[in-house]
């Protein structure tokens, strides 16, 4: 399993676990990434925040929150 900051541009994943501590997990859960939930890769250039896109809605995160999220990529 790779974290979802290690993944590259337009990479499609299925979030498999999340790592943190019960705030972490309460807001990453509020903004609709779930365990199951498939997320596509908009933008990671490695500096700024990643872009991604799940249950119709462009969401960024911080590289730290990222971490803490487990995926498993999806192969076309």
């Amino acid at each position: 399993m790779k974290k979802l900051s290690e993944l590259p541009m337009n990479a499609e994943c299925v979030i498999a676990s999340l790592n943190g501590d019960q705030r972490f997990v309460s807001r990453i859960t509020s903004i609709g990434l779930t365990p199951g939930c498939k997320v596509s890769v908009i933008k990671n250039d490695g500096n700024r925040p990643m872009l991604v896109y799940s249950r119709d809605t462009m969401i960024a995160l911080n590289r730290n929150e990222c971490k803490g999220i487990e995926v498993e990529e999806v192969t076309a």
